[in-house]
């Protein structure tokens, strides 16, 4: 689902959903480094559910077009702040994907209760409500999912640094230059996030909904 052949009423429960995924991803980031001894998230004024705060123009954006996949401003962390350097990178770096999986997860409960005919949904409202719910799991797995790259600035990237060994952890740090210049070539060939993602976004919405 993106902006393109949608109606009102859906590009504003996109952006609904884009806003929530978007802000949450970055408040798990900002309070897991406040967690693990890093204020800098905290001076930077990022624990906050402000979006205003927290969403990048291009990222949010990209979001809406393709209705999945997309990015916000990268919480600053100073990771000398933190304790447990390599356990904080891994988990200040995954937070933000789990916080848009538990989003989806949460999303689908109502979702799977309908699909095996525990729950009714035949007024209008009903069926908006459930609508909302799909959108909401569709965007934060997407997010999920987009997040755990292994591309710099994305967070997969810091995870597979912090879970290398110290020698090759170094060299594949220095090839984070390089990273945005991957992630845009990745972003502009067409049919290439798909092709990566599809699959993986597929099985996880079909395990999760159990359909």
């Amino acid at each position: 689902m993106g902006l393109l052949g949608m109606n009102l009423a859906s590009v504003l429960l996109l952006a609904f959903a884009a806003l929530v995924g978007l802000v949450m991803h970055e408040l798990a980031h900002a309070v897991a480094a406040d967690r693990m001894g890093d204020p800098t998230p905290r001076v930077a004024g990022r624990l906050t559910l402000n979006p205003l705060a927290h969403l990048d123009f291009l990222g949010t954006l990209m979001l809406l077009v393709t209705g999945r996949f997309g990015w916000a401003k990268p919480v600053p962390v100073n990771f000398a702040n933190v304790r447990h350097y390599r356990l904080g990178l891994i988990w200040i770096s995954l937070a933000g994907p789990l916080a848009n999986l538990i989003i989806a997860l949460l999303a689908s409960l109502p979702l799977r209760a309908y699909f095996s005919g525990g729950l009714l949904a035949g007024e209008a409202t009903g069926q908006a409500a459930l609508l909302l719910l799909r959108v909401l799991m569709d965007v934060n797995l997407g997010l999920a999912l987009f997040n755990l790259l292994p591309i710099p600035p994305l967070d997969g990237a810091k995870v597979v640094q912090g879970l290398l060994p110290p020698r090759y952890s170094l060299r594949f740090e220095q090839l984070e230059g390089y990273g945005p210049m991957i992630l845009v070539l990745f972003l502009v060939i067409p049919g290439a996030v798909s092709a990566v993602l599809g699959p993986a976004f597929s099985f996880l919405y079909r395990l999760i909904l159990g359909v």
